[in-house]
């Protein structure tokens, strides 16, 4: 018997966007007067799939295919329009990081803040925060206010917060993407302890060598649809030939 913890169904995103952009303070005065034209920007289209506990799963596809709007939806950040999504199990996303921080806070004070948000206690955050800093390469940086961080170091620090406070299903988008060569080694070290440890992992990213090497299973979504499922090198394949079509 199948033990299910993501299930979607049928699941539909679209978006309002305005049809005329107001750049001027005379055009906003005036279009006080005129109703604002939406137009409809459909991203998902009847998207449907299953995971099972312990899997690790990529979603890819071209930008703008609706595979990051997709991990939102899990997440629980935004709703489908139409469609369900069932997930039976808590979950962590590592998504858009640091919007928590406040940058008149140090480091130290904003692990805290951070980790209390994701779930974390007082207890295991202070029995952690050296190791937190180090993952980060900040420990020289711990009394400094964020506001003197750049954005490297503030994604530095909020993966590191994040894969503390793992549930059991992990949500990463672009994950390998952040800090420099020792930075991701240490996220993929990360990565693979907590699929060692049976954890539910989906993973999306545009690199074919991660897709292969750290996930079994891929789904590739193009214009809004599923267009192939199966193990990750056989589809990271259908779509390397998908991209040198359009080319």
């Amino acid at each position: 018997m199948t033990d299910v913890v993501i299930r979607a169904h049928d699941v539909h995103k679209h978006f309002r966007i305005p049809s005329a952009k107001r750049s001027t303070v005379r055009e906003h005065f005036f279009g006080i007067f005129t109703p604002r034209r939406f137009e409809r920007l459909d991203v998902l289209a009847g998207v449907s799939f299953e995971i099972e506990r312990g899997e690790t799963v990529a979603i890819i596809g071209r930008n703008g295919c609706g595979k990051s709007t997709l991990l939102k939806i899990l997440a629980g950040i935004y709703l489908p329009n139409a469609g369900s999504v069932d997930v039976r199990a808590g979950v962590t996303p590592i998504l858009e990081l640091g919007l928590n921080f406040n940058p008149q806070l140090n480091a130290r004070e904003n692990v805290y803040l951070t980790g209390t948000a994701m779930g974390l206690t007082i207890a295991k955050l202070e029995a952690e925060l050296g190791q937190i800093l180090a993952f980060a390469e900040l420990e020289r940086f711990a009394d400094l206010e964020l506001k003197h961080f750049s954005s490297g170091m503030c994604s530095r620090l909020a993966y590191a917060v994040a894969f503390r406070a793992v549930r059991d299903v992990l949500l990463l988008d672009e994950i390998f993407a952040v800090g420099d060569a020792g930075f991701t080694r240490r996220c993929e070290d990360r990565y693979r302890e907590l699929n060692d440890a049976g954890h539910t992992i989906v993973l999306v990213s545009h690199s074919e060598a991660t897709v292969s090497d750290f996930c079994k299973r891929a789904i590739l979504i193009e214009q809004g649809v599923i267009v192939a499922d199966g193990p990750a090198k056989d589809v990271s394949m259908i779509y390397e030939e998908l991209l040198a079509k359009s080319r």
